[in-house]
């Protein structure tokens, strides 16, 4: 995904790379979320202003008072995990990236996500797009990458779907052999 931000807004790779360094009991350690896209640094008018505008109305929308220079990106293909450690992390990624006058934004490429923690998630300020083809660039990734980025992901899947689904097979039955003991450790496959 960051590539396909990076190569549509027409960033380098260093543009698109963020983080931060955390000290936990005399250790650090750096955090790197998945993408950044920094306004100033978008080369193209159109893709610059347009990304403004989004980032703009989202700010408006989520009652940010301070100007905000631009996102933050943590992509996930679906988020069902009730790890509080990694929920606390992502929280704390949320406050740095303000820190910073980012916008911290969560891009799930599917509905999976519990609804308590895309809550606590929108609590601590961040906007949460989710893999729905409906809505728009506000809850939608598909809407924003579309309408914001210009890269129709749902297009990418659509044509890929036959190639997508015998990978997908192919890991689930990979997943599935089980060793029978009895045919003298021989392996078959669950269909």
């Amino acid at each position: 995904m960051r590539v396909i931000i990076q190569d549509y807004l027409e960033l380098s790779t260093k543009d698109t790379q963020w983080s931060y360094i955390v000290t936990e009991s005399d250790k650090t350690r750096t955090i790197e979320l998945d993408a950044r896209v920094e306004t100033a640094t978008i080369p193209n008018r159109e893709n610059r202003e347009r990304f403004q505008q989004w980032l703009s109305e989202v700010a408006n929308k989520l009652q940010v008072d301070t100007p905000l220079k631009g996102a933050v990106f943590e992509i996930r293909q679906g988020y069902k995990s009730k790890d509080s450690k990694r929920q606390n992390a992502d929280i704390q990624s949320a406050a740095r990236a303000y820190q910073s006058s980012y916008l911290p934004c969560m891009l799930v490429l599917s509905q999976q996500i519990d609804s308590d923690l895309e809550r606590r998630y929108r609590n601590a300020g961040w906007l949460v797009l989710k893999g729905t083809t409906e809505g728009d660039a506000y809850r939608s990734s598909y809407a924003f990458m579309r309408d914001v980025v210009g890269y129709n992901l749902q297009g990418l899947f659509e044509r890929n779907q036959q190639i997508l689904r015998e990978r997908v097979r192919e890991a689930l039955l990979t997943l599935l052999q089980v060793e029978d003991k009895a045919d003298g450790g021989e392996t078959h496959s669950s269909r």
